[in-house]
């Protein structure tokens, strides 16, 4: 069946939901919508992120809904399903799990393909805190898992005590990791990103990797990469992961670069750089050389 709706009116209808104030998603910041030849462009930010994002959309054929197939009776009900799909691509990992190529300034982001976020077999998530205390880990939901970056619940207080914050981690110290650092960072609030890897499966277990990140300075404009750690036998992919997750929080909390005195291998591969004064340095922002990180992650 034909639309009866104009290209005009669609995109007008994507306008008017799209950049709106408190549209979308909690994280996303309207820049415009811009129609292409065949499609639409979003643009957008998200979080802190430095990067300005797009995404196509292409017009609608025919009186349906994108996002749930479902018919749809004007270019507005249409408009909201792409709201409503946008929505829960932000939200289950969009930004984190695309391939990505720069055009126009713009970080264009594309799932068509993209390899998943954690490596076949495993699965990385936040260490879970919550205003200064620890929770135990809770396995996320299996229909997150191939979507991308997940963080774990937090749970429910009523069901379940909560240890000291030195005790932050402790499932990973036992799994034979040194969690000194990143508890470090937390007693001196410079923590960006606590991670940790695990094998995936019903249990979430066992622990085989973590890694964190802090602020360097007060302003909060530079990361530092402080651990990244695998098991033996782990696959590196993990470990790149891990990097890769991290460099994602710190840019999504606004740092423009991330610094490390870590020589692992495969960071220059994820965009790391010889730094001035010595160790590695990655820029996160498109317009920031080099360009790897919106490149390669």
């Amino acid at each position: 069946m034909a639309i009866e709706w104009s290209r005009q009116e669609v995109l007008r209808a994507v306008r008017t939901c799209l950049l709106r104030a408190g549209a979308v998603t909690d994280g996303y910041s309207a820049v415009d919508v811009l129609a292409e030849p065949d499609s639409m462009s979003v643009i957008f930010r998200w979080r802190r992120d430095p990067n300005i994002y797009a995404i196509k959309v292409e017009f609608p054929t025919a009186p349906e809904s994108s996002w749930t197939g479902l018919p749809v009776t004007s270019a507005d009900e249409w408009a909201a399903d792409v709201a409503s799909r946008l929505a829960e691509e932000l939200q289950t990992g969009l930004v984190r799990r695309s391939r990505r190529m720069i055009r126009d300034g713009y970080v264009v982001l594309d799932t068509h393909d993209a390899p998943d976020v954690c490596p076949a077999g495993f699965f990385i998530g936040s260490v879970p805190r919550a205003d200064g205390v620890v929770l135990p880990p809770v396995p996320p939901p299996r229909g997150f898992r191939k979507r991308g970056y997940f963080t774990f619940g937090l749970g429910s207080p009523s069901t379940s005590v909560s240890p000291p914050a030195s005790e932050a981690g402790y499932w990973l110290a036992k799994a034979g990791m040194d969690v000194t650092i990143p508890r470090q960072l937390i007693a001196e609030a410079k923590l960006v990103c606590w991670l940790q890897a695990h094998v995936d499966n019903a249990r979430g277990r066992p622990f085989v990797g973590q890694a964190a990140a802090s602020w360097e300075d007060e302003q909060h404009t530079t990361a530092r990469l402080d651990v990244v750690h695998i098991q033996p036998g782990v696959p590196s992919e993990v470990r790149d992961a891990l990097v890769r997750l991290a460099v994602h929080e710190a840019a999504e909390a606004g740092a423009l670069r991330v610094l490390t005195a870590i020589d692992a291998p495969g960071l220059h591969e994820l965009g790391f750089r010889p730094a001035n004064g010595g160790g590695l340095a990655l820029h996160t922002g498109s317009a920031e050389p080099p360009s790897d990180l919106t490149a390669g992650l």
